[in-house]
C-alpha cells in the first residue's frame, strides 16, 4: 500500500524549506483500525508527511533530477498531541545538508491550533533507477512525469 497524504504544498523555498498541510478526515482507511473508537493518525504516518514533504523539496529543487526518493534514516522523532479527524497538520521541513545523494532535513508537523504532532531529523536518499540498470530509464522517465502531474495537484495549479 502507498500513501500519499499531503494535501497542498503552501511554500517551497528553493534548497532550504518547504510548508505544506494535510487535513485528516473520518473517511481515510487506516482511522478504522488505529484506534477502533478513537480514531487517530498513527505516528509512523505523521513521520512519512514529513518524509514526503523532504521528498517534495528535493524534487522540486533539483527540477527532478532524481526519480526515487526514500528514507534512510529517522532520528529524535517525537510525537506530542493526537491527530484526529477534522484537524489539518501544517508540515514545515528544512533541509540541513545535501551531499552525494543524501539529504538531511529537520522536521515538524502542528496541528493548526499550535500543538506538535511529530518533530525530529530524517535522512532521505535519493537516485534513479537507470543508474544500476540503465535499461530502467524509460520507467525514470514515466515516475517524473507522474510526480510532475501530481506537483500541479498539491500546488494547486491544475
Amino acid at each position: 500500500m502507498r500513501f500519499h497524504l499531503i494535501d497542498r504544498i503552501v511554500a517551497v523555498e528553493h534548497s532550504k524549506s518547504l510548508k505544506a498541510w494535510k487535513n485528516l478526515t473520518l473517511g481515510e482507511e487506516y482511522l478504522g483500525d488505529h484506534f477502533p473508537g478513537f480514531p487517530v493518525m498513527p505516528g509512523v504516518l505523521m513521520l512519512h508527511t514529513l518524509v514526503e514533504a523532504g521528498a517534495w523539496l528535493l524534487r522540486l529543487s533539483s527540477d527532478y533530477a532524481n526519480s526515487v526518493v526514500v528514507l534512510r534514516e529517522a532520528k529524535n522523532i517525537k510525537y506530542g498531541t493526537f491527530m484526529e479527524p477534522g484537524k489539518r497538520m501544517m508540515i514545515f521541513v528544512e533541509l540541513v545538508e545535501n551531499t552525494n545523494g543524501m539529504a538531511v532535513f529537520k522536521g515538524k508537523g502542528e496541528t493548526s491550533a499550535g500543538g506538535t504532532t511529530v518533530s525530529g531529523r530524517f535522512t532521505l536518499c535519493q537516485y534513479n533507477l537507470a543508474d544500476k540498470n540503465p535499461a530502467l530509464a524509460s520507467v525514470d522517465h514515466r515516475l517524473v512525469s507522474d510526480l510532475r502531474q501530481q506537483e500541479m495537484v498539491l500546488r494547486g495549479t491544475r
